[in-house]
């Protein structure tokens, strides 16, 4: 069982990009000192990206793991700091080399390589399942991507 520092949050892949349509599962562990000391975040199924580790799910981003403030929430991160790290990623910082290289050598094939892994990695059955073998009783939390009209609002984000 989690508990309420340890929680999983379905994310949905951004409009315009090659993640939509994707449906991630979201690991979140908030330390004894949030909102003081910023989450640890990590993706449980697999994803495509340069700055998220393909096999951990270890996000590289600055302002969860460096530039943390108090003032930011969950909701910041799921509305706002994951999606543009999808939108915008930087191969100049890369968890995932092969990603990083591959969006400098040549995106077309990187976007084809991105809605490879949505399509077999990032649906609802996958996100549903993705480490059942570690938690048979995770509870999930659903935010929508941000600037969604059909979903419910990021507030009402359950935990």
């Amino acid at each position: 069982m989690l508990s309420r520092q340890e929680f999983y949050v379905r994310f949905k892949g951004p409009e315009e990009t090659p993640f939509k349509g994707g449906l991630w599962k979201v690991h979140v562990e908030l330390p004894d000192q949030y909102p003081y000391k910023s989450p640890s975040i990590g993706f449980v199924n697999r994803i495509f990206h340069p700055n998220i580790d393909e096999i951990s799910g270890s996000v590289c981003l600055d302002v969860i793991n460096q530039t943390w403030s108090p003032m930011f929430d969950m909701i910041n991160i799921f509305e706002v700091f994951l999606p543009q790290l999808l939108r915008y990623p930087n191969p100049t910082d890369p968890l995932n080399g092969e990603a990083a290289a591959l969006l400098m050598r040549d995106p077309k094939t990187y976007e084809t390589k991105v809605k490879e892994y949505v399509s077999k990695y990032a649906t609802k059955d996958a996100a549903d399942e993705a480490g059942d073998e570690e938690d048979e009783e995770s509870e999930m939390s659903s935010v929508g991507d941000f600037g969604s009209d059909d979903e419910e609002p990021a507030g009402q984000m359950e935990v």
